[in-house]
Parts: structure tokens; C-alpha cells; sequence
């Protein structure tokens, strides 16, 4: 299949995707997140949210400003390697947080007709006590009545949420004193949390770990090619 006729098939999938997600926002409560993410342009990939006042997410925010331990970045490592056909990867209820809010999340990855992946749906549910009554009771706002939106801020800067994966992994592996097994470590975290599927990911880390980008693509490779955990385990 050409190029053009993938691009095709991208549009009628998102055009589908879109429609589910309008018709979903009109019955599902306030507390429930839904997002459709163009998986080319990461730097911009929200294409469409349904209550993006959960996350603080509207259209046009990058794929890095989701919930931490997002598993949603293990399914599309997986869906971009197992090279396996084109069926969706689908990663149903996994904890995750936001804020010190505790979420219920469920992400599908779509794969087009040559088996990459090109979109994600994901869900988030916020089941923090106070939250889950406070979004109860915005079932009773007058009709068209819209929720508040939490600002931004600091969620729609990309260069600011890579530093904070970067700063966040090298913390965590001891960043004083780092031999390779830290490193990689290091490499895994960040790769967890989605950093290298944005451009400049791979330099932003090679410059923190100081090495070179070759040694992370190196790093990657060894990670890819280890059973899941082990490098938990060093």
C-alpha cells in the first residue's frame, strides 16, 4: 500500500474515531476522559477530548502531558516492534495518577494496513473520593452548562514535561554516580514515560546521561531485547 492510500486510510479511521468520541461525550459523566491521539505529530497529538478538564488536555497538547505511569507508552512500544499484522493493542484498566488523584485508564493503539501505529485512544476515569462526588454532583449544572477547565500551565510545554522525565529518571537511578546498569535504567524510565517518541527525546537524554545518542539507541536496543522486568532487576 502507497503512501496516499495510507493517508487515506488515517483520515477515515480519525473521521470514525472523532464521531465515536462525540457521540460518547453526550452520556458519560464529567470524570471520565476520553482522547484520540494522532500518533505522527506527538508534539501536538490531541485531536479530539472528551472532558479534557480531568487532565487538563484540550486539542493540540502534546502526548507526554498524560497521567504518570501511563502504560499507554508500553502498548505502543509494543505495537511499534512485535511487528505482527495490524490488530489493535488494547491495555484495559491500569492505574494511574495525576496530581495525587488515582485514575482507571484503558488505552487502544490502531495500526494501519502496513502494521504501524498511527493513533491511540485512551480513557481515564478519576476516582478520587472528593472528585467522584464533586463530578456527581455536575450532573445537576443547568443544561449547557460547561465544567471548569483547569488551566494548563505548565502541561503544554513540551521542552518543561521532558526536563521532568529526564530529572525524574536520573533521580531515581542516582544521578551522582551512574554506570551502565544505571543508565539504562535510566533509559527504561524514560522510555516509560513516553519520551522518546518525541522529537529531541533522544538528544535531551544522551546530553543528561552524557553520552552519545548512538549509546542510547544502543540502550534502547539492549532494553527491547530483554525479557519484561529485567532491568528492574540489576
Amino acid at each position: 500500500m502507497d503512501s496516499s492510500e495510507l493517508s487515506r486510510e488515517h483520515t477515515l479511521t480519525f473521521n470514525v474515531l472523532k464521531a465515536a468520541l462525540q457521540a460518547l461525550g453526550s452520556v458519560i459523566p464529567n470524570n471520565v476522559e476520553v482522547l484520540l491521539h494522532d500518533l505522527g505529530q506527538p508534539e501536538r497529538s490531541v485531536v479530539a477530548v472528551v472532558n479534557g478538564h480531568v487532565s487538563g488536555r484540550r486539542v493540540g497538547s502534546p502526548i507526554l502531558a498524560a497521567p504518570e505511569q501511563d502504560q499507554g507508552y508500553r502498548a505502543l512500544m509494543q505495537a511499534g516492534h512485535d511487528g505482527q499484522g495490524n490488530d489493535p493493542v488494547v491495555l484495559p484498566d491500569y492505574p494511574t495518577t495525576l496530581g495525587g488523584r488515582t485514575l482507571r485508564s484503558a488505552t487502544a493503539i490502531f495500526r494501519d494496513s502496513s502494521g504501524h501505529p498511527f493513533a491511540s485512544l485512551c480513557v481515564n476515569t478519576d476516582n478520587t473520593g472528593l472528585d467522584a462526588a464533586l463530578a456527581f454532583l455536575e450532573h445537576f449544572r443547568p443544561l449547557g452548562a460547561a465544567p471548569t477547565v483547569a488551566p494548563l500551565g505548565e502541561t503544554a510545554d513540551l521542552g518543561q514535561l521532558m526536563r521532568e522525565i529526564v530529572e525524574d529518571a536520573l533521580r531515581r537511578c542516582g544521578q551522582a554516580r551512574m554506570n551502565k546498569g544505571a543508565k539504562v535504567e535510566a533509559v527504561r524510565l524514560m522510555q516509560e514515560r513516553g519520551l522518546f517518541i518525541v522529537k529531541g527525546g533522544v538528544e535531551k537524554a544522551a546530553q543528561a546521561l552524557g553520552v552519545t545518542r548512538y549509546t542510547i539507541y544502543n540502550y534502547l536496543e539492549q532494553l527491547r531485547g530483554e525479557t519484561p522486568g529485567a532491568a528492574r532487576q540489576r
